[in-house]
């Protein structure tokens, strides 16, 4: 079956092996990320693309290949692609949500405690052989159980970031673009706006997706209100925070920690992030276990198949292409 295809990373498992006993498959698979040269070289010809969320795909990447029948994002996001434009060419857009919903929430968990329980700074303490035997006072830390939790975003991971908290006795807020009434039946939470909420929450996690809506939606007003008390966690983008206002909040004390999972210029990390003692550091691995990145390449691989069959992919994300 006649078909080019172009993959900008090694993907584990074998969706891509078996891909291409069907089409011309060429995967980049060295250590460094394609570079935009490369990218707009190689897609001249090729009428798939699967790519990541690094990948920046815009106007000039999508003009570089005329042939391009589908856009396959190896993530549930999808702001690293100019959709509106991939539409007006008629090129489907497609990305891998829900398989990704348990691992990410998984990790904004791991976050919370690993922030409110100080367990960076106790492993240094212990690796740099400081631990001379149990003191009362030694990393005293923030407890989880019976605190109050502000969630943004009660999409997938967000619900499913409340659902495991259920043996926490957690007080629960919430806001969203609309009030959910499940959630507030199901888990007595509260709708509230994001500077309430950070005024009287202990933790804020954010599940949101990346749009104009979205960006620098935390900000110095959300910080200003905190009061010292507000651990945030963000396994969503980094661009929906601040960063520069979350770093001076971070110093002066008006945020209690941050455990972060993205960064608003990954994979730059500025070094004063880097110098707090009272932030965890981790390199994007929301969706990083084995089942959860074998499972997304299977759904990219899905999406082109089918898109190069000529039917509809079932994970578009431009559903407006099919009203054209």
């Amino acid at each position: 079956m006649a078909g080019n295809i172009l993959v900008t990373r090694k993907l584990p498992g074998n969706a891509i092996d078996e891909l291409a006993e069907r089409y011309n498959v060429e995967v980049w698979d060295r250590e460094e990320k394609i570079s935009r040269y490369e990218l707009k070289r190689k897609i001249k010809d090729k009428d798939a693309l699967i790519c990541l969320l690094a990948d920046k795909i815009d106007r000039e990447v999508i003009d570089s290949a005329p042939n391009l029948k589908i856009i396959a994002n190896y993530a549930v996001g999808y702001d690293n692609i100019d959709v509106e434009y991939a539409t007006r060419k008629g090129i489907y857009v497609t990305n891998t949500p829900d398989v990704l919903t348990d691992a990410t929430a998984e990790l904004a968990w791991a976050l919370l405690f690993a922030v409110a329980r100080r367990l960076r700074e106790a492993d240094m303490f212990l690796r740099e052989g400081k631990f001379k035997g149990w003191e009362p006072e030694l990393f005293l830390g923030k407890e989880v159980t019976g605190s109050r939790i502000g969630v943004i975003g009660a999409g997938r991971i967000g619900r499913s970031f409340m659902k495991k908290g259920k043996g926490f006795d957690i007080k629960w807020c919430y806001y969203s673009r609309t009030r959910k009434n499940d959630l507030e039946v199901e888990f007595n939470a509260r709708f509230v706006d994001t500077l309430t909420m950070f005024e009287r929450c202990d933790f804020v996690s954010l599940h949101v997706p990346l749009t104009d809506e979205t960006y620098h939606l935390i900000k110095k007003e959300h910080f200003d209100r905190s009061n010292g008390r507000v651990i945030l966690i963000n396994t969503a983008r980094g661009a929906v925070v601040d960063e520069e206002e979350m770093i001076k909040a971070l110093y002066d004390g008006r945020l209690r920690g941050a455990g972060l999972d993205v960064f608003e210029k990954e994979p730059y990390v500025p070094p004063s992030l880097m110098n707090l003692s009272n932030v965890v550091l981790l390199p994007h691995i929301g969706s990083a276990t084995h089942r959860t990145r074998e499972k997304m390449a299977e759904m990219v691989a899905k999406n082109v198949d089918m898109a190069l069959k000529g039917h509809i992919p079932p994970n578009l994300v431009n559903k407006e292409l099919l009203e054209k």
